[in-house]
């Protein structure tokens, strides 16, 4: 019988053993956007000097792409928080994503095509925090509801573990992570764009708002 793993109790154990540390660790935080960032930020800054890691080759079309990069930089600027946030924009390589779903085109949303790119990102997002020193690295991904939280685990650990830096388990959507992400793009009226960024989410979520 598996074990169904409770993400969020794991990170409380790890926050509440770094209170009683004398010196901040420092974590990567793969980003997806600046609303779902915005509450892993309110939250994590109290316990790490985050560095926002922008790294989503999945986002389709240039005009979109920065547009979110620019409001995740405005979000940092206008945050209040206890430790400093820092910025890094990785590559913006669509074609590493189109190569990675090659043959999921037609998998439904949050299924195999989806895991590819959970992957695709947080290993890149693991080899970063490796050369850079960070440590830990994690992803806001887990703050949607249509996110696997426990797949986003798995592939955060896998990818940890070949890199050699520790993931941090989460499940940001927990203690009401994703209602307070929205209260937080309403108060610094955030862009929330209504795809998760690939053309594949894009028709979905266009196919779901006809009548």
């Amino acid at each position: 019988m598996d074990i169904v793993r409770n993400y969020q109790k794991e990170l409380e154990r790890i926050l509440s053993d770094i209170t009683l540390k004398a010196v901040t660790p420092s974590l990567l935080l793969h980003s997806c956007c600046a609303p779902c960032s915005s509450y892993c930020l309110e939250y994590l800054t109290d316990y790490f000097n985050v560095t926002i890691y922008y790294y989503n080759p999945n986002i389709s079309y240039r005009e979109e792409y920065d547009r979110r990069v620019q409001e995740q930089i405005r979000l940092i600027k206008a945050l209040p928080f206890k430790n400093p946030i820092s910025f890094i924009e990785g590559s913006y390589e669509p074609e590493a994503f189109y190569q990675i779903v090659k043959g999921l085109e037609n998998e439904p949303e949050g299924g195999d095509r989806c895991f590819a790119c959970y992957e695709l990102r947080l290993r890149e997002a693991a080899k970063c925090a490796k050369e850079r020193g960070f440590d830990y690295f994690t992803t806001t991904l887990s703050i949607s509801p249509h996110k696997n939280a426990a797949k986003l685990n798995e592939i955060g650990e896998q990818a940890g573990s070949e890199y050699g830096v520790s993931y941090l388990n989460s499940d940001f959507k927990k203690r009401n992570g994703y209602k307070r992400s929205i209260e937080l793009s309403r108060e610094y009226e955030l862009y929330r764009q209504d795809y998760c960024g690939c053309v594949y989410s894009m028709a979905n979520s266009h196919k779901e708002d006809r009548p």
